[in-house]
């Protein structure tokens, strides 16, 4: 049985003033909201890890790095290693998110250096993969994530590094498009990613678990966390609301 993963991704948001503050508030709010079927992880930027580990810990929440460097350490300025988000407070770390791939122009194999650097630093990757608008209107969307998916894997040989990936799925058509990715969208490339995974990793690929990464909300996450693979949710402009991530948190928790 899977452990559904509500994490959230508050990418270029708050201080961290703001971060502590927002996160006392979140705690005690989370303590009237039964988690414990589920595991809930909060993306923040490198800076925030220190101040929030010291109150997620005791909470019960794991802190996830945003990104990291594929290089472990050297001349590499503005870098940040996955050694020094681990000794921060990161047990996770999101890679490859649909922004990095278009705003920084990572590729599938800066990707999978990133992935195979974070098993390094004893992080659990979090991998995002999806198709843009193009490639879904002209039929590629299953090929596309497949094989960046693949290439992903490339970088991981042993199976303990592989079990410990997290995958989450991000239509990137559907973020701020005006175009709805359903359940029935989110299931269909879920099952597809873990067929995939059953091909390269068949005792693996029943324990991987897939995140939906298309904009979950508290009005539709419980559609989407009764999928038969979707084992959770990265969660972007919602998890940056107390009140939106507990509804998520309940979904996930209901669902489990």
């Amino acid at each position: 049985m899977r452990t559904p993963l509500i994490a959230g991704n508050w990418k270029l948001h708050k201080t961290p003033r703001e971060a502590v503050a927002w996160f006392t508030d979140f705690r005690a709010a989370l303590a009237d909201h039964p988690h414990d079927r589920i595991e809930v992880a909060l993306g923040v930027p490198a800076t925030h890890l220190p101040g929030l580990a010291p109150l997620a810990g005791p909470a019960g929440v794991a802190l996830a790095g945003q990104d990291l460097s594929r290089h472990d350490d050297g001349a590499h300025t503005g870098e940040i290693a996955g050694a020094m988000l681990a000794d921060a407070g990161a047990t996770y770390v999101i890679v490859g998110h649909s922004e990095r791939r278009a705003d920084h122009a990572e590729t599938d194999a800066v990707v999978r250096d990133k992935v195979a650097a974070a098993r390094r630093a004893g992080l659990t990757p979090i991998l995002c993969i999806g198709e843009v608008e193009a490639e879904r209107d002209a039929g590629r969307a299953e090929a596309v994530v497949l094989d960046q998916l693949r290439a992903a894997l490339d970088g991981l040989e042993a199976d303990a590094d592989c079990a410990a990936l997290v995958v989450a799925y991000e239509p990137v058509w559907a973020i701020g498009t005006g175009r709805t990715a359903t359940a029935d969208d989110a299931q269909t490339m879920s099952a597809a990613i873990r067929g995939a995974l059953r091909e390269a990793r068949p005792a693996l690929a029943d324990d991987v678990r897939i995140l939906y990464g298309g904009s979950m909300k508290p009005a539709n996450a419980a559609e989407l966390l009764a999928q038969a693979d979707v084992d959770g949710g990265l969660i972007g402009g919602a998890s940056l609301d107390v009140d939106a991530l507990l509804a998520i948190v309940d979904a996930g928790q209901a669902a489990a």
